[in-house]
């Protein structure tokens, strides 16, 4: 049944992009990513050693191929969008430069903004995806104080803190949300001082879990189709989640608690299921280091799955890094899982093995690479880079 409802999603028309300027239309799957016959070959320069340079030498590797792919370069053709899928992209440009000094990937999402003149989608609200790109306008907000760069961002979270909330309708009703909007509510939190986004935050994140957490696995359902073990569950009879799905939650957790102030109420809170997360995500890795689109039933996919493991290195990470999660135990995780994903890259610096837009594990070519997983990539590189130069500096 779950293959049947993905083929059903992926075969929907698809907006072309005609323009050689962005566009503002539905997800354009040809521009978020694409799964060729014949992608050349793996690349033979890269290190999967956890070290500063190895490290940075990969993600130049793919910033620079992810960059020209995408028409992000001065002078290019764009390709990119104002959707979910680059806005996670987005994040991760900024997160490499910041760690690594290299302009080139933040002058490009700063070109995007000004492209698109600091707007978000805004013709389904109060849906979370088209918020997510507020994530990148509020980073570049906070490193140049115009008040252009938040006004529409903050007029749509204002309509949205406002909006009462519609019984047995959640806003948040499928997991990928939790990455989408309550970073930006948060963010927007810090910057105004007003905790009404926070209370806002901290009253749907609970609905969402309510509804799709479950407390047995510290895992969470993509959304309420998999509920029932009856009518959906893995060719073993196990329930399913989806990794990229819980990848999203866990990645949303670590950007919430980078903006959360220390002493706020709610933080206990987030910081106690980043952990149960996590210590259930790290149980489940396999031998390789990479998991798989089913996180209990990993021998059902043949492919390991780049995107969902991006996603959890760089909030293990995370927690290392700000003494949520203990070194000993898990650096050993991420250290397998970025040798996995570093096998990946091509020569081209394409990232292979990414599952292309979907809501439940299946089946992909290897070639597969969508700017999401490429944005999950880049941040838990820009995490583990820290995570490293914060060991060399003890």
């Amino acid at each position: 049944m779950k293959t049947l409802l993905l083929l059903a999603l992926l075969s929907a028309p698809i907006a072309a992009q005609t323009k050689p300027t962005p566009t503002t239309s539905e997800v354009d799957r040809n521009s978020a990513g694409d799964s060729p016959a014949d992608p050349g070959p793996l690349a033979k320069d890269l290190s999967p050693q956890l070290t500063s340079k190895a490290i940075r030498k990969a993600m130049q590797k793919v910033v620079t191929w992810q960059l020209a792919t995408s028409g992000l370069r001065a002078n290019d053709t764009p390709r990119y969008n104002q959707q979910w899928t680059y806005a996670a992209l987005y994040d991760g440009l900024l997160a490499y430069s910041r760690q690594t000094g290299d302009p080139s990937a933040h002058d490009a999402v700063l070109r995007m903004a000004t492209a698109y003149n600091w707007q978000l989608l805004d013709n389904r609200f109060p849906h979370a995806d088209d918020e997510a790109l507020g994530q990148a306008y509020l980073d570049l907000y906070a490193e140049h104080t115009d008040p252009t760069r938040i006004a529409a961002t903050q007029a749509i979270l204002d309509r949205l803190v406002a909006r009462a909330d519609v019984p047995n309708k959640p806003v948040w009703w499928w997991c990928d949300a939790l990455f989408m909007a309550p970073p930006v509510l948060v963010r927007m939190a810090r910057i105004t001082g007003d905790h009404k986004y926070i209370d806002y935050l901290d009253r749907n994140w609970q609905i969402t879990t309510d509804l799709l957490y479950n407390q047995q696995e510290h895992l969470y359902f993509r959304d309420d189709r998999f509920l029932s073990l009856a009518k959906q569950h893995e060719a073993n009879g196990k329930p399913i989640f989806w990794s990229r799905g819980d990848g999203w939650v866990v990645a949303g957790l670590a950007n919430i608690l980078t903006y959360l102030p220390a002493n706020d109420p709610s933080r206990l809170k987030y910081e106690q299921q980043f952990r149960d997360m996590l210590t259930r995500i790290a149980s489940l890795q396999p031998a390789d280091g990479l998991w798989r689109t089913g996180l209990l039933d990993p021998e059902a996919y043949k492919n390991p799955e780049v995107s969902g493991t991006a996603f959890f290195t760089f909030a293990i990470a995370y927690g290392i890094n700000h003494g949520i999660l203990d070194r000993n135990t898990f650096e050993p995780i991420v250290r397998k899982s970025w040798a996995g994903m570093v096998s990946h890259i091509y020569a081209s610096g394409r990232l292979g093995n990414i599952q292309p837009i979907g809501f439940a594990p299946d089946q992909f070519s290897p070639s597969a690479s969508y700017v999401y997983g490429v944005g999950g990539f880049l941040l838990a590189g820009s995490e583990l880079d820290r995570m490293i130069s914060k060991s060399h500096s003890k």
